[in-house]
């Protein structure tokens, strides 16, 4: 499927270094900020990936709240807060947009989507609050779902196309065949124009074709192939060699 970079909504994303107070204090001291001058995008499906601790999903709130999202997950529309935890990197960032305007859009964090499905709930129950939200999801409550089942009610439902959607670590709740499925969603929607940002350590999500990988590591963020990434690297040689490993990782708790 051949997208042109006229066809994306996010460009380019930089990091106005002159602007940071100390890069000795959180959330500048993180080594994806370390090493951030700015990040090109150029195919549909962009993916950011890391160790834990790297930053990576720090540097995808910031892009998210930098574009118009609400800190917490949703769309542009929604503006509740149930705790200011964010970090305020999106103050420091410069954000180069195409000249197509995105008509739909979403940031799905996995730690506080139970908020915004509670968000839908608690609009929906307001006597003047417009036309109910819960039949954009699928109609069914959230809530009444299981994790999974209602992130994907949200890919299948709520996100239409010719959308910006930025995901943070959305295999969180789903299973290696959900994960297929989204991946088989996510292709639909490039398919509609859309542009994906996605924070992830599944090495599933990960493998869609032609997308970028930023690899995130001290003292740089680098574009990789698939293969090389060590989330491919790990699980390969487990799945390959699954006894061998147990037992290099396991030999020193041996009663």
């Amino acid at each position: 499927m051949k997208t042109i970079e006229s066809d994306l909504y996010l460009h380019r994303v930089a990091l106005r270094r002159e602007t940071v107070p100390s890069f000795d204090a959180y959330p500048f001291c993180l080594p994806v900020v370390r090493a951030l001058e700015a990040l090109e995008f150029t195919s549909p499906v962009t993916f950011l990936v890391g160790e834990n601790g790297s930053g990576k999903s720090t540097l995808l709130e910031a892009i998210a709240i930098a574009w118009g999202f609400n800190p917490e997950g949703g769309s542009k529309n929604f503006s509740f807060q149930t705790r200011a935890a964010h970090a305020h990197l999106y103050r420091n960032l410069r954000i180069t947009r195409g000249l197509k305007r995105a008509r739909d859009g979403f940031f799905l964090r996995a730690e506080s989507f139970f908020n915004v499905a509670s968000e839908i709930e608690r609009l929906d129950e307001e006597p003047a609050g417009g036309p109910p939200i819960t039949p954009s999801y699928g109609g069914v409550s959230l809530h009444a779902q299981s994790h999974g089942q209602s992130f994907l009610a949200l890919l299948n439902n709520r996100f239409r196309g010719s959308g910006f959607y930025v995901l943070d670590e959305p295999e969180a709740a789903l299973s290696p065949n959900r994960q297929l499925a989204a991946l088989v969603r996510i292709h639909e929607l490039v398919g509609k124009k859309s542009q994906f940002l996605i924070a992830t350590h599944s090495p599933i999500m990960m493998a869609y074709p032609n997308a970028t990988i930023f690899s995130i590591g001290e003292g740089r963020i680098e574009s990789v192939p698939y293969e090389t990434t060590e989330h491919f690297r790990v699980t390969r040689q487990f799945l390959n060699h699954p006894q061998r490993m147990l037992s290099e990782l396991l030999r020193d708790n041996r009663a």
